[in-house]
């Protein structure tokens, strides 16, 4: 079997307002969302399997799609699905990093291995793994793939609009909430203790910056809410990435957990933060890293040095959603519910959208990914990308 061609489309899709129950604007401390452009991947077989794959766009659709069909499918086109391994390690273009442009289409290749031989991505991949040792010693015989845990997933409101949102989560069976942080630490502080005592402590916490405290800024945030009795999951990304010294030295001043994101998108970051007891949690992602190859390796690294992973969410269509599932459920190391946004999508461009239940997301048993590109509805959200 060989790959003979592969296409990229964009396309843009809303997400439901906070009036309507959604979540848009979801504000950040670099701006806000209520649509997202993606770009969705082809990769066509000389044996008519097609497989998909999906990525967030980069400067704009149109250099993303230049980037893909121009750059990146002319090392794929002739090779076999099967090989994602070594094309990973093929592809070398000077002076740039072209992970993030290998991974839709590395997906879309697990996608069509899936089909070719008839089993789930999560099978492939070992079947499902306990995500820690108790569960794992005490259901010996379960080997089939369970619902993921995901994170709901919040922007920055005000106090009084976050507990409406956390009471939510928790009755809609959540347990881990993000929220995103950084305009004002004393404010993001004073949401999170807000939302803790409005669900009595019954979720836990993620507050996301996105390196936008700096370290005197982090100590305070992490020692008020100490004062308060509110212990985070983690803290992610609280700082500017590169600067793992003074990272070790934040998790050496504050009690709560450092869980280092855009860190991780840089190749050996995660082996230097663990050389130097940088973080205690290991936030990753399938697209930069290169696919879930690539993912899976970080994830066993973090696990050999007895670091939690969690993977991150970049308002995932239905494409890349599965293969995270699909990941989390079958990778050693990953025991920490994956961000996730999708509940929060108008629609979608797959055929059956995935389901979300009890703040969970059931594996796909499907060949591949599975999951159907809607051919229909790719055309209605397509974007012009020139």
């Amino acid at each position: 079997m060989e790959i003979v061609d592969i296409e990229a489309y964009a396309v843009n899709m809303p997400v439901i307002s906070l009036d309507d129950g959604g979540i848009a604007p979801y504000v950040t401390n670099h701006g806000q969302v209520e649509n997202v452009d993606r770009v969705v991947v082809r990769v066509e077989t000389d044996e008519g399997i097609t497989g998909w794959g999906e990525m967030r766009v980069f400067l704009s659709p149109h250099s993303t799609i230049t980037i893909l069909e121009d750059g990146i499918a002319p090392w794929v086109i002739g090779h076999s699905p099967f090989e994602v391994d070594a094309l990973r390690r093929q592809i070398f273009i000077e002076y740039t990093n072209t992970d993030m442009f290998f991974a839709p289409i590395e997906i879309a290749c697990w996608d069509i291995v899936g089909k070719a031989v008839d089993k789930p991505i999560y099978e492939l991949l070992g079947g499902w793994t306990a995500p820690n040792p108790t569960t794992r010693m005490g259901e010996p015989g379960n080997q089939t793939a369970e619902d993921v845990d995901v994170a709901y997933c919040l922007g920055i409101l005000s106090p009084d609009e976050s507990r409406v949102h956390a009471q939510k989560a928790l009755d809609d069976g959540y347990t881990v909430l993000k929220t995103k942080a950084g305009r004002d630490w004393k404010q993001d502080a004073e949401r999170i203790i807000a939302m803790h005592d409005e669900v009595d402590g019954q979720l836990d916490f993620r507050l996301d910056p996105n390196q936008g405290w700096r370290f005197d800024e982090a100590v305070r945030l992490g020692a008020t809410l100490d004062d308060a009795g509110v212990y985070l999951q983690y803290m992610e990304q609280p700082i500017r990435v590169d600067t793992h010294g003074t990272l070790a030295k934040l998790r050496e001043r504050t009690k709560q957990p450092i869980g280092p994101n855009e860190d991780t998108y840089i190749a050996h970051n995660l082996q230097e933060m663990i050389r130097r007891d940088a973080l205690d949690v290991a936030v990753v992602d399938m697209t930069p890293a290169g696919g879930i190859s690539a993912v899976r390796q970080l994830a066993g690294i973090a696990e050999d040095a007895g670091v939690p992973v969690a993977h991150h969410c970049a308002f995932d269509l239905g494409i890349r959603t599965a293969a995270i599932v699909h990941t989390v459920a079958s990778v050693p190391g990953f025991n920490l519910p994956p961000d996730s946004t999708y509940y929060a999508w108008e629609d979608d461009i797959i055929e059956e959208r995935l389901e979300v239940r009890d703040g969970a997301i059931p594996v796909p048993d499907e060949p591949g990914l599975g999951v159907t590109v809607d051919e229909d509805k790719l055309a209605e959200y397509r974007i012009d990308d020139t």
